[in-house]
């Protein structure tokens, strides 16, 4: 009976212990943008963060690490990331590409020693939250018109200059 009583307490105690533990957990994390980011640099400094955004430009692989260059579509934050945890990416942004976009976890530096004192972010993990697109870009037909209009007056300017030389 004695055994049953210190089991059934040390029971409670577990489960107590393990309410409490999951109660004072962080909820998960909100992305951070790249302004809270560079504003709070030194809040932020060897912390693990989240990031959202944009792959923009080319992804640069070095060995077994690539950079990323993510736009948040306020500022850019390199991301340096193992290969191997990058999605994939079909597209990144560009004059006619909309970049995947992604979420990156990993820990921020404000000033990385490893990387010549730049801001970036080692990731520990990347995900793919939307994929990247081709973009078509309409023509504005007020520019394409004032375009020709200005065409029309330097070819008068240019024959009227050579009835005046003749």
């Amino acid at each position: 009976m004695k055994k049953h009583k210190l089991r059934i307490s040390f029971v409670r105690i577990l489960l107590f212990s393990i309410f409490c533990s999951l109660s004072s957990a962080p909820a998960i994390a909100q992305a951070l943008s790249s302004s809270e980011l560079i504003s709070n640099a030194k809040q932020y400094d060897g912390k693990i963060v989240v990031y959202e955004g944009e792959i923009i430009g080319d992804i640069m692989q070095r060995g077994n690490f690539s950079w990323l260059n993510i736009s948040d579509g306020s500022n850019t934050i390199g991301v340096w990331a193992e290969s191997s945890i990058i999605p994939d990416i079909e597209y990144t942004g560009s004059y006619n590409t909309k970049g995947g976009r992604v979420e990156v976890v990993g820990v921020f530096h404000r000033a990385c020693p490893q990387h010549g004192g730049d801001l970036d972010i080692h990731a520990q993990a990347i995900k793919r939250i939307a994929s990247g697109r081709k973009t078509l870009d309409k023509v504005n037909l007020d520019k394409r018109n004032f375009a020709f209009i200005l065409l029309g007056v330097l070819c008068l300017v240019l024959i009227l200059r050579q009835l005046k030389i003749r």
